[in-house]
C-alpha cells in the first residue's frame, strides 16, 4: 500500500537513511494512490466524527436540532420580515433544503481549512497523501447533510408537496456539492499550512456568503442583468439543482454554464496548488 521509497546513501560515518514519498508528484492528483489509502481517509473520517460528538449531550441529535434553528430563523427574517421569494415554493422546506447544502458546505470548508494543521504530527512524521486529510474532511461532513436531507424530505412531505421525477438526480447534485466544496476548501487548507490567519478568516467569511447565496431565497430574485455575475458562486446553481430534484423548483438556468465553470476552474486549482506545496507541508507546519 505504500510507494517505493527513494533511499539516499550517505556517506563516512553516517548511516543510510530512507526518505519516504511517492514515486512521482501528480500535476493534479494521483487518484490511484489516494484509492490505495482508502482505510487511512476512512478512520480520518471516523476519528473526526467521534470528535465531534464526544462527550455531547444531543450527540447526533445536533445534526437535527441544527438545521432546524436554522431554518427557523432564516424563515423569521427573510420570510416574515423581508417577504422574499421562494419561487412558489412552501417556505420551510425551500428554506431547509438550502440551509442543509450550505451548512455542509460552510462547515466542511471550515473543517477542511485547518485539517492540515491539527494532523500536523501525522503530516511531519509518516508519508501518506497528504490529500487524504482535507478529504476526510469532505466526509465527515456528508453524514450531517444524509440527516439534513433525511429531515428536508419529511418536511417536503408533510407540506404536500409530491416528490418530482428528477428526485433520481439528487445524487448527481450532492456530488457537485461535495466537488464544489472540496475545491474551495482545498487551496484554504493549503494557504493555512503557511498562514494560519487563514483559519481565522474562513468562518467570518462563509456568515457574510450566507447573505448573497440563494439559502432563504430563490436566485431569481436577482435582476435579470447581474444574474451572470451572481452565478460566478458555484454555490449559486448547486443550490438551485438540488431544489429542482427536491421540491420541483425551477431548474438551474443557462447561468449554470458560470457557475459550473468556475467551480471546475476552483477544483482544477486548488488540486494544482496542493500538489506544488505538498512536499513542503512537513517544513513550515
Amino acid at each position: 500500500m505504500v510507494s517505493s521509497d527513494r533511499k539516499r546513501e550517505r556517506t563516512g560515518r553516517h548511516a543510510a537513511w530512507v526518505e519516504s514519498g511517492p514515486e512521482r508528484q501528480p500535476a493534479f492528483l494521483d487518484f490511484g494512490e489516494l484509492w490505495q489509502y482508502r482505510n487511512l481517509v476512512a478512520l480520518l473520517a471516523l476519528r473526526d466524527l467521534q470528535v465531534r460528538y464526544k462527550q455531547a449531550v444531543f450527540g447526533v441529535a445536533w445534526a437535527v436540532v441544527q438545521p432546524v434553528i436554522g431554518t427557523l430563523t432564516l424563515v423569521v427574517l427573510f420570510h416574515r420580515l423581508a417577504h422574499l421569494s421562494t419561487a412558489g415554493i412552501p417556505y420551510v422546506p425551500f428554506t431547509l433544503v438550502g440551509f442543509a447544502g450550505w451548512t455542509y458546505f460552510s462547515a466542511t470548508v471550515a473543517s477542511m481549512t485547518t485539517s492540515l494543521v491539527r494532523d500536523n504530527a501525522l503530516v511531519t512524521k509518516v508519508y501518506y497523501p497528504r490529500i487524504a486529510t482535507p478529504f476526510a474532511a469532505v466526509l465527515t461532513g456528508a453524514v450531517d447533510l444524509a440527516i439534513a436531507i433525511v429531515l428536508a424530505e419529511i418536511a417536503t412531505l408533510a407540506t404536500g408537496i409530491t416528490p418530482p421525477l428528477q428526485l433520481v438526480l439528487l445524487p448527481v447534485w450532492l456530488v457537485a456539492l461535495g466537488l464544489v466544496t472540496f475545491g474551495i476548501g482545498l487551496p484554504l487548507a493549503t494557504l493555512n499550512v503557511r498562514y494560519r490567519d487563514v483559519g481565522q478568516l474562513v468562518p467570518f467569511s462563509t456568515q457574510l456568503l450566507l447573505f448573497i447565496t440563494p439559502v432563504a431565497y430563490a436566485s431569481s430574485v436577482v435582476p435579470s442583468a447581474w444574474q451572470w455575475l451572481y452565478h460566478v458562486d458555484p454555490m449559486v446553481a448547486v443550490l438551485d439543482g438540488i431544489r429542482w430534484s427536491m421540491l420541483g423548483a425551477p431548474p438551474p438556468g443557462a447561468s449554470a454554464i458560470v457557475s459550473a465553470g468556475c467551480g471546475a476552474f476552483l477544483l482544477l486549482g486548488g488540486l494544482r496548488y496542493f500538489a506544488v506545496s505538498e512536499r513542503r507541508f512537513a517544513d513550515i507546519i
